[in-house]
Parts: structure tokens; sequence; C-alpha cells
């Protein structure tokens, strides 16, 4: 019972996050005030990522907006990663279970992007949608792995 909680407490993130705007999900200001003396400016100064049709670095962006960039995309590939583990380890005795919980996230993922191009200030693009993907692809990899390793541990134990 408890995985369906959590995997309801987490869609239901999702909502309220996909639900909001730019303005009410902005870093900038807390990061201004963490990172006030600009750590890091010549290493992350390396970087550059063209998302919808705009040059995204620290040269172009700003500081505050690059370190914002990489931590909403940072945060989208970590969030629905944990996603397709609770879906994985939901469905974990169906067969393909991890392909399916991959499928699910690609979906969510879908939807959320769509919900969000209704929103004035905020993208919808297919782009975080591969994002996401790829967020469940490494973790449901990895937790595949974990969960067979542990289940040949036990089968070792009892034999």
């Amino acid at each position: 019972m408890k995985k369906y909680v959590f995997l309801l407490f987490l869609l239901t993130l999702l909502i309220v996050f996909s639900n909001t705007t730019y303005e009410q999900q902005s870093l900038i200001p807390l990061l201004q005030l963490l990172l006030a003396s600009q750590p890091f400016t010549p290493f992350l100064s390396q970087f550059e990522f063209t998302y919808w049709g705009r040059t995204i670095s620290v040269e172009q962006s700003g500081y505050f907006h690059f370190v914002e960039f990489i931590i909403r995309k940072g945060t989208h590939f970590s969030f629905f990663g944990l996603i397709g583990v609770v879906i994985f380890y939901v469905l974990r005795r169906v067969r393909f279970a991890p392909l399916l919980a991959i499928i699910a996230v690609f979906i969510l993922g879908c939807l959320d992007e769509y919900r969000q191009s209704f929103s004035p200030d905020r993208t919808g693009t297919i782009k975080d949608v591969y994002i996401d993907t790829a967020g469940a692809i490494i973790f449901v990899t990895l937790a595949y792995i974990v969960f067979k390793l542990k289940r040949k541990k036990t089968r070792n134990e009892r034999a």
C-alpha cells in the first residue's frame, strides 16, 4: 500500500509543479543569495546548450540563469527517474516491468510538457521529455540491477 501512496504523492507533486508559473518556481533570488560570489564561473563558462531555439550559457544567459537551467533540467532527470523507479517497484512482479515503467514515464513526460505548453511563461518541449525518459532509463536500469542482485543474494542465502 505504501508504494501506491508514494507514487500518488509523486504524481501529485508533478501536477502541482506543472501548474505553477516559471516566476513562482524561479530559483534566481535564492541563487543570488547563496551563490553571490558566483563560484565555478570559469568552469561553467565552458558549457553552452541550445534550448528552445536559444543559446544557454553563462555568457548569454548570465550566471544565475545558467545555474538555474542546470538545476531545473537535473531536477527533470532525477524526478522522472524516481517516478520510474516507483512505477517499476509497483510493477516488479509483472513481465517487462522495467520497460513498462520507462514507457509510463515517457507518457507522463509528454502529458507534463503538453500541460506546460498552455502556460504563457513555460515551454512545453520534446527535449524535456527526452530528459525525463533518460532519467527513467538510468534510474530504472539501476533499480533493476539492484533488485536482481538482492534476489540473487536471497536465493544464495536460502540454499
